[in-house]
């Protein structure tokens, strides 16, 4: 569904794992490099192309099954949006630290206004958690790292962003993908083309759909014809969240993490989401939480090291990898998970961070990637991604030198390399 996330909701966060789309696909696109004066210069050009690019799409939209009633009004007043391009194209190809990252996404004042939407909103939520088997605070959390509890729903209408996108070319096919649902939406009779307003990369509403999750998940919850996620009021919008996650295997009461502190001596071999065993087999292995007991059984989990040995460390559940089907970034669900169990009252993290360290942009990930490769431990492939082939590489050339094999790509772990 990919409720798109990042761009925008994610605060920004993440331009490299590309702010949030609804949770089946990625919206965040990958940085392509660019600068606004050459967008600038192309936009006559882009203006004439554009309009014969929406004769052409016309086609392909009919066979879909819009009708050109509903085209023509869609497609009223729609032009050629240098903005959103710039936006697409200028992206920073550098990253966040997941501690600056958490710092804004479960700040004191996200707190403060979770647990005052919580309140404001606790009848509609409550029902929400009854129906759908999905804890209220955790659908709050969404609500607030995608438009801070509705505030920042975007205002770039949807049709002329997406017809943007999908001829501009650079993942095309999906734009074009998105633009066919939103005319779905529009010829449903959910909303106006002009009221349909969002991010500028299709993401829309408090919880932040783009339409092609919307037409698979969006929620009328109260059975009044529609399924409205743009207007003031967030019921549907939370629903639709809610019944999102129920759909992709929610558990009630499994908690997505717990944090956890690892004995002296642990084998870090062990850590990853491939590892699994029971909280019973971690505690034999010396795996408590942050007040010494051991975690109760809550299903199989695996321990996770975002940001290494020196950071937190977390026991994740099945509902870790529910939530990464809203956004893929490990960092967001950690926030999710985090600004949730501080709405529902509990306390910050207690470990703390390598704070010095710094992120590395992807043309550096791409070198170590490279690098590791050469020495022998083969990452299946350079593209900037650190995936699971590339933690494997990175703890088996820690190993090789004595490092502790925690498979966090540091800017050390490069330096060692080059």
């Amino acid at each position: 569904m990919r409720v798109y996330l990042a761009a925008v909701a994610m605060l920004f966060f993440v331009s490299s794992v590309v702010a949030s789309p609804a949770p089946e696909y990625s919206v965040y696109p990958k940085p392509r490099p660019d600068t606004g004066a050459l967008v600038l210069a192309q936009v006559e050009t882009s203006n004439a192309a554009f309009s014969r690019w929406i004769e052409g799409f016309r086609g392909r939209a009919r066979a879909a099954g819009i009708r050109d009633s509903v085209f023509n009004t869609s497609f009223q007043g729609v032009r050629y949006n240098t903005g959103v391009v710039q936006k697409d194209r200028n992206q920073s190809e550098f990253t966040k630290q997941i501690w600056d990252y958490l710092d804004s996404a479960v700040s004191d004042a996200r707190v403060r206004n979770g647990r005052a939407a919580l309140r404001d909103n606790g009848r509609v939520l409550r029902e929400i958690e009854a129906r759908y088997g999905v804890e209220a605070e955790v659908v709050a959390a969404i609500w607030g790292l995608e438009s801070a509890y509705g505030s920042f729903r975007g205002k770039i209408p949807i049709i002329e962003a997406l017809a943007t996108l999908a001829f501009d070319g650079r993942r095309g096919r999906f734009f074009e993908q998105q633009l066919i649902a939103a005319l779905k939406i529009v010829q449903s009779g959910d909303v106006r083309s002009r009221d349909m307003r969002g991010s500028w990369a299709g993401a829309m509403g408090h919880t932040q759909f783009i339409p092609t999750s919307y037409l698979s998940y969006a929620e009328d919850f109260r059975g009044d014809g529609k399924r409205d996620i743009w207007s003031d009021d967030p019921t549907d919008a939370l629903a639709s969240t809610a019944g999102y996650l129920k759909a992709f295997g929610w558990t009630k009461g499994q908690p997505w993490g717990v944090e956890v502190r690892l004995p002296q001596g642990f084998d870090f071999r062990w850590t990853g989401e491939r590892i699994k065993k029971s909280p019973t087999e971690w505690a034999a292995l010396g795996v408590r939480d942050v007040k010494g007991a051991r975690v109760a059984d809550f299903g199989r989990a695996s321990i996770l090291l975002p940001a290494g040995a020196r950071g937190a460390a977390f026991m994740i559940f099945n509902n870790f990898h529910v939530i990464e089907r809203y956004n893929s970034a490990d960092v967001y669900v950690i926030g999710v998970g985090l600004l949730s169990g501080r709405i529902a009252g509990g306390g910050p993290l207690r470990a703390s961070w390598p704070r010095e360290d710094r992120n590395l942009a992807s043309r550096e990930k791409q070198e170590m990637q490279q690098l590791l490769t050469r020495r022998g431990f083969n990452t299946q492939g350079v593209d900037g991604i650190i995936g699971p082939n590339t933690i494997a590489a990175i703890r088996r050339f820690q190993a090789s030198v004595g490092m502790i094999p925690d498979g966090y790509a540091s800017y050390e772990i490069l330096r060692r390399l080059r």
